[in-house]
């Protein structure tokens, strides 16, 4: 493993709109999932050697400094940069013991992730749901385990992604799906949005947070076409894509509309969450005066 220098970790967010996060934290900075859509290769990140996983140098006591010197408790946001459970993440531990320090400063804990490893952590998750909310995104952007493996070969199954949002729900932590992004013209079906829907409801996810489309920029952009093409060979679509999206940085599918309303109509049915105020409510429920200063924590 590779370290790298790091000054502070744990960084305030500039909005807590995004699943009510208050705090950033990442440990690591690069990924080797593989995921062919991943919008943290744009040049705007500058992540050198982007599929190179490196982890900040003497992370922990950042970490528990950084939370010592919050005025405020909140809840900690992991996964938007580069994913937590990385491989390496096994032997390592740093997000298990980061959370361990989450959990004793009395904060809340948000994580995105793709990997089946979250569930070694439901332990300490849940002791921070003791006192603070807890919120579990699992990123799913088809039920097809074939198209998975090819657009995302370096992370679990499809499937076994729903098994891990069943262990965590059954475990009574608020878990749910990042259904994003969905690429048009290989994802964007009426029958993948109902089968991600029915196959959530069946392993009891409390949310589905989408969007319909694909972001594309700069560098990010032709690795994408690059991948498109040795993988569907047969499909040139990244002339489809030049085609409708040109150099626009949101492609949104073609069949958005449609496509939102039988989503929309799928969650109502069974029950499942998929407005953000919604789903920060359903987590922060109770909890909301609960919030408290540090200090007032620590008598």
């Amino acid at each position: 493993m590779e370290y790298i220098p790091a000054k502070t970790i744990v960084t305030k967010t500039k909005s807590s709109e995004w699943f009510g996060i208050d705090y950033n934290m990442n440990i690591y900075k690069g990924c080797c999932h593989g995921c062919i859509y991943c919008d943290s290769r744009s040049s705007c990140y500058r992540i050198e050697r982007f599929d190179t996983v490196r982890a900040k140098e003497d992370a922990l006591r950042i970490v528990r400094d950084d939370l010592r010197r919050k005025v405020k408790t909140g809840v900690v946001g992991t996964g938007a940069m580069s994913d937590p459970y990385n491989p390496f993440e096994k032997e390592l531990e740093l997000t298990r013991h980061a959370l361990e320090l989450v959990d004793a400063f009395g904060f809340g804990a948000g994580i995105a992730t793709k990997s089946t490893l979250l569930k070694r952590d439901a332990d300490i998750l849940e002791s921070i749901k003791e006192h603070s909310p807890v919120i579990l995104k699992v990123t799913v952007t088809t039920a097809d385990d074939e198209l998975a493996g090819k657009i995302e070969p370096g992370v679990p199954s499809s499937t076994e992604r729903f098994e891990l949002i069943d262990y965590l729900s059954s475990r009574g932590l608020f878990t749910g799906i990042l259904l994003m992004p969905v690429l048009p013209f290989l994802e964007d079906s009426p029958e993948n949005i109902t089968a991600v829907v029915r196959m959530a409801h069946e392993a009891g996810a409390s949310f589905i947070y989408a969007a319909f489309g694909v972001t594309l920029r700069d560098n990010q952009r032709e690795w994408y076409y690059d991948k498109l093409g040795q993988l569907f060979p047969e499909r040139d679509l990244a002339a489809e894509y030049r085609k409708r999206y040109g150099e626009r940085y949101e492609c949104r599918s073609p069949a958005a509309r449609r496509l939102w309303a039988i989503f929309a109509a799928e969650c109502e049915k069974y029950g499942i969450l998929y407005r953000m105020k919604d789903i920060i409510h359903g987590y922060k429920k109770n909890y909301e005066n609960s919030q408290m200063s540090l200090f007032d924590f620590l008598q």
